[in-house]
């Protein structure tokens, strides 16, 4: 999950954003914590291996929870 998250972050957003469903939202909003745990793994980050540590705030960890279904 380290490595998709920080290609969220790295990814550019070039459009603006229109009218969205509640489900859309809720999609954007997942995919917003998934690039903002991407910044913390880029920045903080410790890679052993295979895996990464990060330390995160239980806010985030719920996050990437939710991002990971």
């Amino acid at each position: 999950m380290a490595e998709p998250a920080v290609a969220a972050w790295e990814r550019e957003e070039l459009g603006r954003i229109g009218e969205e469903s509640r489900e859309e939202y809720d999609l954007r909003e997942d995919a917003a914590e998934l690039a903002f745990i991407g910044l913390a793994i880029s920045s903080r980050g410790v890679w052993d291996g295979e895996e990464v540590v990060v330390d995160l705030d239980v806010d985030r960890i719920a996050a990437a929870l939710r991002a990971a279904r």
